[in-house]
């Protein structure tokens, strides 16, 4: 058996993981940063890997750290609200079970939701992320955004987001290496994969749609999907080829560029989904009516910086 290091530990390396910064995740935990280096170096010698590097000033994520972070994230997502659906004297008595694959919760919802908590103090969302396609009859879940074609049995489905992807680098890892000057040129950097079996496309269709004939691709690092990905991207690991939706703030911030005006079309896209007959609870309905707003918001200004440069 794997030896647990404690809930403070796991929590020391989530925030750091997240902020890229132990002095960040101190002053999230309110806690002194020895502590939270004291913490990680307990976790890293416990499980004997190495989850930070550390270049100058930076800090940065190791591939064992990429690939723990979220599992060691989802985990304290899901015992803190088990926790506070347990717990009694919640004043806060509406709920709304939203269910959704973890990428897209990651770089896309979670990031806004707390403007909806603004708009809508009432309303504690509870969110549940799955690759999977759940049975609202079986699980305690009121909406979805899922990705796929829609036609999904018993829903009232709304198309909310079309989906394409590009490849994209950091800044200092583009300043680093000499500017790719077509899409050819791809194939002498390091690419970053994606191991997952899902249905958006990969970089053989991105090398097609740009007219790339090509018999095989180069080595490059792997993840588990998409958010972890453009994480590596944005840490210097590569060119990732990352889905629209996912990157919108990092590429209106500056930590992504994009690498060529090229994009190839997702034959999936994200949809809004409840059961039928409870689409006009109000509750349900303020949530549809504000992540279709921002939807539509996300997409014209990706529009822009597309078209406008």
């Amino acid at each position: 058996m794997v030896r647990l290091p404690p809930t403070a530990a796991l929590r020391a390396f989530e925030s750091a993981a997240r902020h890229l910064s132990y002095t960040r995740a101190a002053e999230e935990l309110s806690i002194t940063q020895s502590a939270v280096s004291h913490q990680i170096r307990h976790i890293e010698q416990l499980w004997e890997l190495k989850l930070f590097l550390r270049r100058g000033r930076s800090l940065r994520l190791t591939e064992a750290g990429h690939v723990l972070a979220p599992i060691v994230r989802d985990f304290i997502k899901r015992l803190s609200a088990k926790l506070a659906e347990l717990r009694p004297g919640d004043d806060r008595s509406v709920s709304l079970r939203v269910s959704l694959v973890q990428s897209f919760a990651f770089k896309w919802l979670v990031p806004r939701l707390g403007q909806f908590s603004q708009q809508h103090p009432s309303i504690n969302v509870w969110i549940s992320t799955t690759d999977e396609l759940i049975d609202f009859s079986m699980h305690e879940v009121d909406v979805g955004i899922r990705l796929g074609h829609g036609g999904w049995s018993g829903l009232s489905e709304e198309l909310i987001l079309r989906e394409y992807v590009f490849p994209v680098c950091s800044p200092r890892f583009l300043s680093r290496i000499m500017p790719p000057e077509t899409p050819e040129d791809l194939l002498r950097y390091p690419l970053i994969y994606r191991h997952s079996q899902d249905i958006c496309p990969r970089w053989r269709d991105w090398f097609r749609d740009a007219g790339v004939e090509i018999k095989s691709l180069p080595k490059g690092s792997k993840f588990p999907d998409t958010s972890m990905a453009v994480q590596a991207a944005i840490d210097d690991f590569g060119v990732a080829l990352a889905r629209s939706a996912h990157v919108q703030d990092d590429l209106a911030t500056g930590r992504l560029v994009k690498l060529f005006d090229v994009s190839s079309p997702s034959n999936v896209a994200y949809y809004f989904v409840c059961p039928k007959g409870r689409e006009s609870e109000p509750n349900i309905r303020a949530f549809h009516d504000w992540v279709v707003e921002e939807a539509v918001l996300g997409s014209r200004a990706q529009s822009h910086r597309v078209t406008g440069g």
